[in-house]
């Protein structure tokens, strides 16, 4: 089972859109895939109709109480399943802090059961550089990390790259960064994206657009897919998943 998180320090960069939409062109490829959404405020879950509860919350989800195969739920969509939120998700770490065993060793454990049902894994993760953050480091094949193209979204980038190289993650995982959330109107935008890729290969050539019909996810509760399938905003997330596969290998 391959692993993919899509990973910001930075909130509101189009984590969830990013996760939801690769999650369900990884699943209409063919592939068997599971949605994991693992931040508290459930937006994944939301946007795919999914109620976010888990019977026993993290405490005993992380305790290995729970039995992950009846957690997970349908979506509707051919071979698309969801782990779905729930708002214990806030106290993850302590969670994760209060075992004997290394966090990732322990979130391993509790894939393993559902690792055989599954080719690809998507991780919705909430902001922040926290226990369940490094815990992913761990674990993730590729880190994908959406961002705005501003000052302070390259800031929290490179502190993210340096956090990276300090503790090795790098040396396993693909970290591949995009650009999401672009306003061809505003100057530091176009300025941002073709500075930035012109000097750092290790970002994706495609952009995601700040567009109101990707927006709109939010009203329909589904992917793009669903409702603008032929849109050049549906496209540029069909060209990111291409140039994904593409560099992960």
């Amino acid at each position: 089972m391959k692993i993919y998180a899509i990973y910001n320090i930075k909130g509101g960069v189009g984590k969830t859109t990013s996760a939801v939409n690769l999650a369900y062109l990884s699943a209409a490829e063919g592939a068997r895939t599971l949605l994991w959404d693992l931040d508290h405020q459930g937006s994944a879950s939301y946007y795919l109709c999914v109620k976010p509860k888990i019977e026993g919350g993290a405490k005993e989800l992380i305790e290995g109480r729970l039995n992950v195969n009846s957690l997970l739920r349908m979506t509707g969509y051919p071979n698309l399943d969801l782990f779905p939120s729930d708002i214990s998700y806030r106290r993850m770490d302590q969670a994760l802090e209060e075992e004997k065993d290394r966090p990732s060793r322990v979130v391993g454990k509790l894939l393993k059961p559902v690792a055989k049902h599954y080719d690809n894994l998507f991780l919705d993760c909430p902001p922040g550089l926290s226990l369940l953050a490094e815990t992913i480091f761990g674990l993730c094949d590729v880190l994908l990390v959406p961002m705005i193209p501003t000052t302070l979204s390259l800031r929290a980038y490179n502190r993210l790259v340096r956090f990276l190289v300090d503790k090795g993650y790098n040396r396993r995982m693909r970290v591949l960064p995009f650009f999401t959330l672009v306003h061809p109107d505003k100057p530091i935008h176009r300025v941002v994206t073709a500075n930035v890729r012109e000097k750092h290969p290790v970002f994706l050539k495609t952009i995601i657009p700040d567009s109101n019909i990707i927006e709109a996810m939010g009203v329909k509760r589904s992917p793009i897919f669903t409702y603008a399938r032929q849109t050049p905003d549906a496209n540029s997330y069909r060209d990111l998943w291409a140039e994904i596969k593409e560099r992960s290998g």
